[in-house]
């Protein structure tokens, strides 16, 4: 069976596994390759289990343990080009680490991941939608101002996707960031709010899709009950009875959440 595990997500530090059969890949390093390993072993994760790892884009809530943990497991980093210069401008990227950009799809193990760019005020971010040879499909899609058409259609058909939930509207506006921080998390380059989020569900459930992951939720302008409120009740509101037609889970900011299994 196919899973997703959200190891850690939020503003200090994202790392998903995707695999199956204790086998699969890492979608970012956001904290160190300590706490990365640490979380691996409670969610049951054996380090040689991974085959690969993907970065999304190069801010350090995604690459912070990266290098070490490249090194430590001895595989190969996927990434877009425009990540792979910044990271590599900024000192980020440890020269004994194999850095390969991805144009396309890459298969690793039972999987094949396929990148789609993702707007953001990054280099270069994308996500991913990940394919099974039995038929299961996923996305992970964890920083984004807004849902594009190609996010869209990446995201589309999926029986599981984990989206990003950062912030509430209304805690970001009445919180104490300065004016520009504000504009910029709202902006098309910036993050996905809750609502933003619970209406893309809306649109993603009518194509089928059961299970949903919020994630990267803002610490100081979010609560893991708003968003997954927020995120319930949109789909609610379309007929739809949770444990039923859909589950919702809110990945954990410092620890494992429970396999999405599919």
């Amino acid at each position: 069976m196919a899973k997703l595990v959200p190891l850690y997500s939020g503003s200090s530090g994202n790392c998903t596994f995707a695999g199956s059969g204790g086998r699969g890949v890492l979608i970012d390093v956001g904290k160190s390759c300590k706490q990365t390993l640490l979380a691996m072993d409670a969610a049951g994760i054996p380090p040689e289990g991974i085959g690969a790892i993907f970065i999304t884009h190069e801010h350090i809530d995604h690459v912070r343990g990266l290098s070490v943990l490249a090194r430590k497991l001895q595989v190969p980093v996927y990434l877009s080009e425009g990540t792979r210069r910044a990271l590599q401008q900024g000192g980020l990227a440890d020269e004994r680490v194999q850095l390969h950009t991805i144009n396309g799809p890459v298969q690793v193990f039972d999987m094949q991941l396929t990148p789609f760019h993702s707007p953001h005020d990054s280099a270069e971010c994308i996500g991913f939608r990940i394919g099974w040879e039995n038929g299961k499909t996923a996305a992970v899609a964890t920083d984004l101002g807004f849902v594009s058409e190609e996010v869209r259609m990446a995201l589309e058909g999926c029986g599981c996707v984990m989206l990003e939930s950062n912030y509430d509207v209304r805690m970001l506006e009445a919180g104490p960031y300065p004016y520009y921080l504000k504009q910029r998390i709202k902006g098309d380059k910036g993050h996905l709010s809750n609502d933003g989020c619970a209406e893309t569900l809306r649109q993603l459930v009518r194509g089928g899709t059961m299970r949903f992951v919020l994630a990267h939720l803002s610490r100081e302008n979010n609560l893991p009950e708003l968003a997954g409120m927020t995120a319930r009740c949109a789909l609610q509101d379309e007929g739809l009875k949770e444990r039923v037609d859909f589950v919702v889970a809110v990945a954990n900011r410092n620890e494992p959440t429970a396999p999405v299994v599919f």
